[in-house]
């Protein structure tokens, strides 16, 4: 008997996308990636080069999450308040703001 969900094809092939980005960036790394740890977290940083410019790749090695950011967006790091990454503590693995399902968005041809 095999387990199977609703949705399962989509979530398999937006696992293997990200997977495949992911790699695309560690391949175009420059220097060594540094390593920031304390008893509750580790997390990785590499300087990374893309067509659209740098970017800081950011991986969770324990999660397996990463997220790469361009220099707008690690600025806009320093406009926030504690209050802001606290509430992002407070609801680990889950973004802020959630994308809406590709089931519920609009084909591009009928936009």
């Amino acid at each position: 008997m095999t387990l199977e969900w609703e949705g399962e094809d989509i979530d398999r092939a937006a696992a293997r996308r990200s997977y495949e980005e992911h790699e695309r960036l560690l391949a175009r790394s420059i220097g060594a990636p540094l390593t920031i740890a304390n008893e509750f977290s580790e997390i990785r940083v590499s300087h990374v080069e893309t067509r659209n410019g740098a970017r800081l790749l950011i991986e969770s090695p324990k999660s397996g999450q990463w997220i790469a950011l361009d220099p707008l967006e690690l600025e806009a790091l320093t406009w926030q308040t504690t209050q802001t990454f606290t509430a992002m503590i407070a609801s680990p693995y889950e973004p802020m703001f959630p994308e809406p399902a590709l089931s519920t968005m609009e084909p591009e041809e009928s936009r």
